[in-house]
């Protein structure tokens, strides 16, 4: 099995429609999603209740098509010859696993935000809703159409946020983590780029799969940790067990139809990377990125988004490769290859930062000064 490999990955690829009328078709029935998404949050905005929980399933659509590819990415694609359910199963699994531990050891208990809501500006339920705030997850799915690795936290959570220091503390950590992240990526594959090198025309012990898995479920699980505040901002801060039941379904199935369609359009941000689909590369990469989750949950309770965290592991680890000649392609294509991520990124977060300013006066204040 080679360590290094840029090919197309077509089983990775959404299949593209044989036809013009194929192509047109498909685009038409997002849109026609996307119109219909628009006109229920438009009719339920009015009422607080049904609000809240069409913006959760939003939201949760949302997080699992674009942010979740960051923890299952590799994992998608160098299981690829799997069948989607067993994958499934086993992310569903430790999804339930981890959402029914920190519902009831919370404190209060029945919080599923792991505590990431009670920083400043989020520790309060919202009692009303506007249209932008409903809507916004809807943008985040027409990005994600695009292939763009936008941070659910910044869209999201920044529509709600009562106090302009606590968005500013969510965009200071989650720069920090870019910045952790690249480096620490950048270090650690440069120390293991010969290491692989040596070992890759051998084929993998058969203790890398299990241990991939393992590593896997470390960071799927710290992941959820981290990014489920993006959804719980929308519901109470205590949840009861029907509730918490209805918050988990939703997630689960969802996973399901993830796996299903084999991580969607987003996935390739993560198979266009050199050797994401040799068990070993992708083990070590799940592996660094949940030490860091779990390095940053310790700092503070501040959300943050792991989107630029992930982007910036991978980032890192690109250019280390190439800087150590364990990568097919030059210097220049590798940084016009993160350059390109980091930009998709940052015009998500623009987006993010003028879908806040419409709908939370908080934020216009702070900006507009």
């Amino acid at each position: 099995m080679a360590l290094v490999t840029d090919r197309p990955v077509s089983t990775l690829d959404v299949p593209a429609p044989d036809t013009f009328a194929g192509l047109v078709q498909d685009h038409g029935r997002f849109a026609l999603f996307v119109a219909v998404a628009l006109l229920a949050a438009a009719g339920a905005t009015p009422y607080p209740d049904v609000a809240r929980w069409l913006g959760f399933a939003l939201a949760a659509y949302a997080v699992v098509a674009n942010d979740s590819i960051q923890t299952v990415g590799t994992f998608i694609a160098s299981n690829e010859r799997r069948p989607w359910w067993a994958l499934w199963l086993f992310i569903g699994g430790v999804f339930l696993a981890t959402i029914a531990y920190g519902w009831a050891t919370a404190e209060p208990v029945g919080d599923v935000s792991f505590g990431r809501l009670a920083s400043k500006g989020f520790a309060v339920a919202p009692q009303s809703f506007s249209f932008l705030q409903i809507a916004a997850p809807v943008a985040l799915l027409v990005l994600t159409r695009f292939r763009m690795p936008v941070s659910t936290t910044f869209l999201v959570l920044s529509c709600f946020a009562t106090e302009a220091d606590g968005l500013t503390a969510v965009l200071a950590k989650s720069l920090w983590g870019y910045a952790v992240a690249f480096a620490f990526g950048a270090v650690v594959f440069a120390a293991t780029a010969r290491a692989f090198r040596r070992f890759a025309d051998r084929p993998a012990s058969r203790w890398w799969g299990p241990a991939q898995w393992l590593s896997t479920g470390v960071l799927w699980s710290s992941w959820v940790m981290q990014d489920m505040a993006n959804l719980a901002v929308y519901l109470p801060r205590q949840l009861s067990v029907v509730e918490v039941v209805v918050f988990a379904a939703t997630l689960f199935f969802g996973l399901g139809v993830l796996f299903y369609l084999r991580g969607d359009r987003i996935q390739r941000v993560v198979s266009e990377k050199s050797s994401v689909v040799d068990v070993r590369a992708a083990t070590v990469v799940d592996l660094v990125y949940a030490l860091i989750l779990f390095g940053f949950m310790g700092v503070s309770t501040v959300p943050m988004s792991t989107t630029w965290v992930f982007i910036g592991l991978l980032a890192g680890r690109e250019l280390a490769l190439i800087w150590m000649r364990a990568a097919d392609r030059s210097l220049r294509e590798g940084l016009r290859l993160v350059g390109r991520d980091v930009g998709l990124a940052t015009a998500g977060l623009v987006v993010s930062i003028l879908i806040a300013m419409a709908a939370n006066p908080v934020v216009r204040a702070a900006i507009l000064g």
